[in-house]
């Protein structure tokens, strides 16, 4: 098992009616934490980091420990690069060594979209990388305009041609899902969901996961989403974490005790949305 493409985890995904938690990251514990999640829970897992942490850490380090937690591991676990805004930032993440890798040219208008996202598809080619493309506007949560405006959502007609056109592996939609947290529940458009589904032959990802409803993420599942992005709830989680372990009695200001007591609380959180998003409960 090991580490394993971001497209074969999908398509087993799809195959076998399961969706896959793909979780942001940003250094050596969430990475570490998120691994043993899926371990416990005997599924498949990606684990992805946002470009944005760059000044943070370094797409390298990432891409080196992370692919290290999926060779190791018995389970399938991908490695991936989040939201490449632009071809360079795609570039780098393959030269640093992310076996999948995402080009996010939605901000742009149709042709520009298709011209970057075939460009880093030519160049992935070469290195055998993976590729997720997005069309259609997932934009913030905390713009309403972004949630309810089914004119950002993906057009099914213009995704047939997209997918065609630049080769991409896997697709990101729009469907009343966006990045951040909410300013309202968001209700996501199945019916759309469910003409994607039908027209593409490719895997779709539902960005935005954080907060959304349970049973829509489930109903999701059911109608062949199969990648689920979540960052958001992931960091509080992680967060309050340790929050909790450094306000209670026991803590003697050992940082490295402080991580490994705050372990668990992150873990569960994984394993509980990994549940989720496994309705029918598949194992390995």
């Amino acid at each position: 098992m090991a580490l394993m493409k971001v497209k074969d985890i999908l398509q087993h995904a799809t195959e076998n009616h399961y969706g896959v938690a793909a979780i942001n990251t940003f250094n050596y514990e969430s990475v570490m934490w998120a691994a043993e999640a899926a371990k416990r829970e005997r599924i498949p897992l990606i684990i992805q980091l946002y470009p944005g942490y760059e000044s943070y850490i370094s797409l390298h380090h990432v891409a080196s420990f992370a692919k290290e937690f999926a060779e190791k591991a018995d389970v399938p676990i991908a490695v991936h690069l989040d939201h490449s805004a632009t071809y360079e930032i795609a570039a780098r993440g393959i030269k640093a060594g992310f076996p999948s890798v995402m080009v996010d040219g939605s901000s742009k208008p149709f042709e520009e979209n298709v011209a970057m996202t075939a460009a880093v598809v030519r160049t992935a080619a070469v290195f055998d990388v993976d590729v997720e493309a997005e069309l259609g506007h997932v934009g913030s949560g905390a713009k309403l305009d972004d949630i309810i405006n089914s004119d950002n959502y993906t057009n099914v007609e213009q995704a047939i041609e997209f997918v065609q056109r630049t080769g991409c592996g896997s697709l990101a939609v729009a469907v009343g899902n966006a990045h951040g947290a909410y300013i309202q529940t968001p209700n996501l458009d199945f019916d759309r969901i469910k003409k994607l589904r039908a027209s593409l032959p490719v895997p779709l990802v539902l960005h935005g996961c954080s907060d959304i409803p349970h049973e829509q993420l489930q109903e999701s599942v059911r109608l062949g989403m199969s990648k689920f992005n979540i960052a958001t709830e992931y960091f509080r989680a992680c967060s309050a974490s340790i929050a909790k372990v450094a306000t209670e009695g026991n803590y003697r200001g050992d940082y490295c005790t402080l991580l490994q007591q705050a372990s668990e609380d992150a873990i569960e959180f994984v394993r509980g949305k990994m549940r989720l998003l496994n309705p029918n409960g598949f194992s390995l």
